[in-house]
């Protein structure tokens, strides 16, 4: 199963990142996503506290109950193995963090879920798959540079990369060339004014922007 969601990942690319969207509006926008050819949806904590852990847990409960397979549903800036655990009892087929810590790692692997850790060094890379990450979410991409994250996957090419941050529809095929498996998208395709206007279909048309390049 773990390695079917690692060539899910492989295949369709894009993972949409869902923060703090009322649970009314989730159906709809993911839906919405799904229409323009998006398989990866992640659904954040919040670390401030603000949106509830067990309300992020209900939400990728909600989503797994719904597409049932369809879409992969994963749990982001998961921040301890608690998390990793509730993530995993709702549904959740992958955890993804802005750090390396090497107890989420293994609480992710023990749990037979896909670990995706955020590195920004090569130090970092390294010890995040030594410690069994899946992907190493190089973040943020795009403070660190296209060329940067070239530079560091030579030597690295055994790692499989996410670029998170910054990723738009003008560069996507840049970073894609650079040697990332895969990247995660927010704001620029979840942008809660249309969703909030009910423009899903606006939503739709952002998320075929992105899968048309792929």
């Amino acid at each position: 199963m773990k390695q079917q969601i690692v060539e899910f990942v492989d295949t369709h690319k894009i993972i949409a990142i869902v923060r703090k969207l009322d649970t009314d509006l989730l159906l709809p926008t993911a839906e919405a996503v799904y229409a323009g050819g998006i398989r990866l949806m992640e659904i954040t904590f919040d670390p401030a506290g603000e949106f509830p852990e067990e309300k992020t847990a209900e939400q990728i409960a909600l989503l797994n109950k719904h597409f049932d397979g369809r879409m992969l549903i994963g749990a982001g800036t998961v921040l301890s193995p608690h998390q990793v655990e509730i993530a995993a009892k709702a549904g959740a087929k992958y955890i993804i963090s802005p750090n390396v810590d090497k107890s989420v790692i293994k609480r992710t692997r023990e749990l037979g879920l896909v670990s995706m850790p955020g590195a920004m060094t090569p130090t970092e890379m390294q010890a995040a798959h030594v410690a069994g990450a899946d992907f190493i979410k190089i973040f943020p991409s795009d403070t660190l540079g296209i060329g940067y994250i070239k530079a560091v996957l030579a030597p690295l090419s055994h790692i499989k990369a996410l670029a998170v941050g910054g990723v738009n529809e003008t560069n996507i095929k840049d970073y894609l060339a650079a040697g990332v498996k895969g990247v995660g998208i927010g704001s620029n395709i979840i942008k809660k004014k249309l969703i909030e206007a009910g423009k899903f279909d606006e939503i739709t048309a952002l998320a075929k922007l992105y899968t048309d390049q792929i």
